[in-house]
């Protein structure tokens, strides 16, 4: 959106919120962010399908996940905070999860700790520490400087 006078503007994507034209766009920013994170999920997909898994019913046994919530994470129709900690906490706990798959679980995880997809200090704090992972990889995932973005 560009704004050729100085006013304020507001838009239905800032939910009412006030934003001046020489501020950066903080909608923008967030946008990019969110795809990235949808584009992480998305390579699951393509791990499972590099792993010989491209029938939805394999996939949803191999990651430990009912069917509809397979497609539904597979699709890119989760919800805007990306993968819950339960839904990854099954997705590790799954015994047959081929390692593509669950490295690029853990980049996400990685990822979504340090902040790359938005989430607040506080959310991401909640979310680390309703992992299912050892003490010493969450002592990790808390040390893990937060994201900035390039300039």
């Amino acid at each position: 959106m560009t704004v050729d006078s100085p006013k304020l503007v507001k838009t239905t994507a800032m939910q009412g919120r006030t934003a001046h034209p020489a501020q950066p766009h903080h909608q923008q920013t967030m946008a990019a962010k969110k795809a990235r994170q949808s584009a992480k999920i998305i390579e699951f997909k393509q791990a499972l399908v590099d792993a010989g898994l491209v029938v939805l019913d394999q996939q949803a046994e191999v990651l430990g996940l009912s069917r509809s919530t397979t497609w539904t994470i597979l699709k890119g129709n989760h919800k805007g905070s990306g993968l819950s900690a339960a839904v990854i906490n099954r997705i590790l706990a799954a015994r047959q999860l081929p390692k593509q798959v669950r490295a690029k679980v853990i980049e996400y995880i990685v990822e979504k700790a340090a902040g790359y997809y938005g989430h607040s200090e506080t959310l991401r704090s909640r979310f680390i520490a309703r992992l299912s992972i050892k003490q010493s990889e969450r002592a990790k995932l808390e040390e893990i400087p937060r994201f900035q973005p390039p300039r």
